[in-house]
């Protein structure tokens, strides 16, 4: 009867810990990702300065997707020559972290982060 009891304790916690730890990494992946797209956006404006154009990938601005973001995201670079030229940085959630409550985050040469609620 004892062992039951704690069998059954033991099932509401896993069911209660497991859940929360799962949205607070892909809470935590989200903040990285973030932080890469914002880096990559600095990185647009001395593009611009230098070559009078924003880099239309990543690897342009010798910057890629560390490996722990592989396989939650992809990065996706948009440029337009304008005039004026622009950028939008697009971070796509893949495979589990398209779970979190933000799959898409994107940054643009204004500043704008869209969806305004997941920055």
């Amino acid at each position: 009867m004892e062992l039951m009891i704690v069998a059954v304790i033991l099932t509401m916690l896993a069911a209660i810990a497991i859940p929360m730890y799962s949205d607070q990494a892909r809470r935590s992946a989200r903040v990285e990702v973030q932080s890469l797209i914002t880096t990559a956006a600095t990185r647009q404006t001395q593009f611009l300065v230098d070559r009078r154009r924003y880099a239309d990938s990543m690897s342009s601005l010798n910057l890629s997707l560390p490996t722990s973001l592989t396989g939650k995201y992809t990065i996706a670079v948009a440029t337009a020559d304008g005039p004026p030229p622009t950028f939008s940085i697009t971070a796509t959630a893949s495979g589990n972290q398209a779970k979190d409550k933000c799959p898409t985050l994107v940054l643009d040469n204004a500043g704008n982060r869209t969806p305004a609620g997941c920055w």
